[in-house]
Order: C-alpha cells, then structure tokens, then sequence
C-alpha cells in the first residue's frame, strides 16, 4: 500500500523525516536563545520574611548544620555583644564569630532583634 507522499511522486524521504529534523532543529535554536538565569550568590541565603513581624531576612546554614534567620546587612561588631555575631562564609555558612576586633563588622540573627519574638531570655537562637 502506498503512502501519500508515495502517491505524489514526493521522495519518502522528505516526509516525516523531515518534520522531525525542523523540530529538532527549531528546538535547538529555541534552546540556545534563552538565557540561563545567573546563579544565585550561595551568600544571600533562602530570602525569607519573619512570621512574627512580617520583616525580611534570610536563613543561613550554620557550620553543626541548623539553619538561623539573619537579618540583612551588616552592623559593627563593637555595637553586638559576643556570642551574637555572626559571619557568611562565601558557601553561604553562617559562622559564629565569638570575639572580633571592633573594627569589624559582622551580621545578627533576625530571632536577636525581631520586635515580636516571643522567645525567653537566653533561648538558643539557631533553631
């Protein structure tokens, strides 16, 4: 039995063949003309927004592996007591300073400063 194409006197070879060639070949033009979105910077953290006081901040993996809220941008460590300090290592880790120098600057986790927190004095701040 003869196909269509057959039928025409058109090369079988010319038929869906070659619709499957356009396509992949349109596929592989579509591919190559979308942008790949730029790699998120391992630093800023999943963006979060505080359940408590509805401000943004952004949670951190902690060097013992628990996540903490931290508050966007820096503040001078002279002005943060010790223990409350805290670093994000370029993998996005955040890291307890401890003691710096009071030239340094260093982050502070969003539980330390939410005006809504209903945490009790002393409660551990890396959940």
């Amino acid at each position: 039995m003869n196909t269509n194409t057959q039928q025409q006197g058109r090369n079988p070879d010319n038929g869906p063949f070659l619709l499957a060639k356009v396509l992949a070949d349109a596929l592989v033009t579509i591919g190559r003309q979308r942008q790949q979105p730029p790699e998120p910077d391992a630093r800023e953290g999943r963006p979060a927004v505080c359940r408590r006081c509805g401000e943004a901040a952004y949670w951190h993996q902690t060097v013992r592996g628990k996540w903490i809220l931290i508050q966007p941008g820096e503040s001078p460590c002279h002005l943060i007591p010790a223990g409350k300090r805290w670093r994000i290592a370029a993998d996005g880790t955040a890291v307890n300073l401890g003691a710096s120098t009071p030239a340094d600057t260093c982050r502070v986790s969003h539980f330390d400063v939410c005006g809504q927190t209903g945490f009790p004095a002393g409660a551990a701040t890396a959940v």
